[in-house]
């Protein structure tokens, strides 16, 4: 079992990551904002089961494969913005004739829930992120590395509820405030599809620092 000072040092470390605006966070208040807390909620919990899925993957070795072959790093990288792009366009031409008051909320929960988690297992930043990071206070003689795993993957998501649930809370008080306002009927498509391609270039420029 990690000891109390180790999982206290990796909260307080997580406490500093949730809290630093990144691609998951804006995905999520972009849902929150077109969609409502409903979607924001569904697309938070696909992105942290997908969190248990690389603290697996991690464990198990896999993620050291897009450290010792870049090809599979780089097909990763390149699957996941053809996704997203996927998405963007999708977004962009469905809803064309929804009322403001609907936004995009005809959408099922699941298929939000599935995109959040394809969109973070797609990602091999976050593999890298968590193999970078999860194995600093893994210790070995503790018990199984991937018990412990698991047990970091559910600290950093209880901070990662807590910290964007307020931003979802927030940002859906923001969307009853523009559902007063004459806007396009499609602003919300438009905003989750310039969020979705906005993340498919990051994902096809950035470099694997």
């Amino acid at each position: 079992m990690i000891d109390a000072s180790t999982l206290l040092l990796f909260t307080g470390a997580c406490l500093a990551l949730a809290m630093t605006p990144g691609p998951d966070m804006l995905l999520i208040a972009s849902r929150s904002l077109s969609q409502g807390q409903g979607a924001g909620f569904a697309s938070l919990a696909g992105i942290q089961l997908g969190t248990y899925c690389h603290a697996l993957a991690a464990a198990l070795g896999l993620s050291q494969l897009f450290v010792s072959v870049p090809l599979a790093y780089d097909a990763l990288r390149l699957a996941g913005a053809a996704y997203l792009l996927y998405l963007a366009w999708k977004t962009l031409r469905s809803g064309s004739n929804l009322q403001l008051s609907a936004g995009l909320q005809t959408i099922p929960a699941s298929r939000i829930f599935q995109q959040g988690l394809l969109t973070n297992i797609l990602n091999p930043k976050m593999a890298l992120f968590v193999l970078a990071l999860f194995p600093q206070f893994i210790d070995p003689r503790a018990g199984s590395v991937v018990g412990q795993m698991l047990v970091l993957a559910t600290i950093l998501n209880a901070i990662g509820l807590v910290v964007n649930g307020t931003v979802i809370a927030v940002v859906s008080r923001m969307k009853r405030r523009f559902l007063r306002q004459r806007f396009s009927a499609r602003w919300p498509n438009y905003l989750l599809s310039s969020v979705f391609a906005g993340l498919a270039c990051k994902l096809i420029f950035d470099s694997r620092k």
